[in-house]
């Protein structure tokens, strides 16, 4: 199996991100995206959902403080929000929606989320965006302070993903592409 980027397939703008879901986010870049090409596509949408934000910061998670805005202001902004609520109503969980298309059509999608808190405070330098302050209750710790392998086995993107490789196994090993 060979992986191209979107530059290896001539795609030289981005997808506007316009959809309420992560799910329509992810279908609008795999169809745009495969409609460029004869290969397989694959497209993600993710970020994190904080219930007493009402599922915000959600598919705004990367421009949560503003377009182009850093992790650390993010960051800050849901802690900032968060600001004096109690441990029980810091619900949140990370989603990660997968959608593979070929040529305009959509083959498969999956979903991967994974349950946690927000924390009271930034903790650790592990991974990007929100991981300093995702508590995840099994490992007892933020994922940022927790190493990629580990935090990847357990993952919203890590979940999503094995399912769509079994899926892929499944479709590539078939005579006809068809499963």
């Amino acid at each position: 199996m060979e992986f191209l980027s979107l530059q290896d397939i001539g795609a030289d703008e981005d997808i506007e991100e316009k959809g309420e879901t992560f799910l329509e986010n992810a279908r609008l870049k795999s169809l745009a995206y495969s409609s460029l090409s004869e290969h397989l596509t694959l497209a993600e949408d993710s970020g994190l959902e904080a219930e007493y934000l009402a599922g915000a910061p959600g598919v705004f998670s990367a421009r949560f403080s503003g377009p182009g805005a850093p992790d650390e202001r993010n960051i800050q902004k849901v802690l900032r929000l968060l600001q004096g609520v109690p441990w029980r109503d810091r619900r949140a969980r990370f989603v990660c929606q997968l959608v593979l298309s070929q040529k305009g059509r959509i083959l498969k999608e999956y979903r991967g989320q994974v349950r946690g808190y927000i924390a009271l405070e930034k903790s650790g330098d592990f991974g990007f965006g929100y991981d300093p302050i995702f508590f995840y209750g099994p490992f007892g710790r933020a994922f940022g302070r927790v190493p990629r392998t580990k935090k990847n086995a357990v993952s919203h993107r890590g979940r999503a993903l094995k399912k769509m490789k079994l899926y892929l196994l499944r479709f590539l090993a078939s005579a006809d592409g068809q499963t």
